[in-house]
């Protein structure tokens, strides 16, 4: 389990094909405290760490990442010179800034527009058919790792659906997201809440 609140940003340095890829990313981390099995959130993947090293604040961990992942994340995303948003696994404890994410990707999105407003950036994203039931005004949606608030909905005659996000200038900067535009591709994962509750509403209907 996670929270969706961003640690640090890596940058995927190796990528090995051994039938899945290994995938080497370097990141800020102390590799003392990644223990091998242990799992990261990698732009809101879920992996587990099967190799470490490097020193604190130096630090790179490996992970192997399967076809049926990189089929169900952003194109593109496992290539060298990628940076990716991280995340350690949730431990009793720790504080949940964000919401419960769970690391696993319900669909690639894309974004629409950024706009300024204020300071802040409104994001305009489209999802896809199959997960708009899911997604409300003022509830939560993970957008490449990221724990993020739905401003507004708007369903679209194709079944698809767009939501807005506003991007406050922190987040742009602590993120990747920062460095997204229009056109690009984002992973997302569904609430965890609305997930069952569209379940115990099929079951009852």
């Amino acid at each position: 389990m996670f929270t969706g609140i961003i640690t640090a940003i890596g940058t995927i340095d190796q990528v090995e094909h051994k039938g899945d890829l290994r995938v080497r990313i370097a990141c800020p981390f102390d590799p003392a405290h990644m223990a091998i099995g242990a799992s990261i959130a990698c732009s809101g993947v879920c992996l587990t760490v099967v190799e470490r090293g490097g020193i604190p604040g130096d630090a790179w961990f490996a992970v192997d990442v399967s076809g049926e992942t990189v089929s169900c994340t952003v194109p593109g995303m496992w290539s060298e010179g990628r940076t990716i948003n991280l995340e350690g696994a949730l431990r009793m404890g720790d504080e949940l800034g964000g919401h419960i994410v769970t690391g696993h990707v319900d669909a690639v999105g894309s974004v629409v527009e950024i706009s300024p407003i204020g300071d802040s950036h409104r994001w305009v994203v489209s999802a896809p058919k199959a997960l708009a039931p899911f997604i409300a005004a003022k509830g939560s949606i993970t957008m490449q790792g990221a724990s993020l608030t739905v401003n507004t909905v708007e369903d679209q005659p194709d079944g698809s659906v767009h939501f807005t996000l506003n991007i406050i200038p922190h987040t742009a900067q602590v993120t990747t997201l920062g460095s997204l535009t229009a056109g690009d591709h984002v992973n997302l994962e569904i609430d965890m809440m609305a997930r069952y509750l569209q379940r115990m509403q099929f079951l009852m209907s």
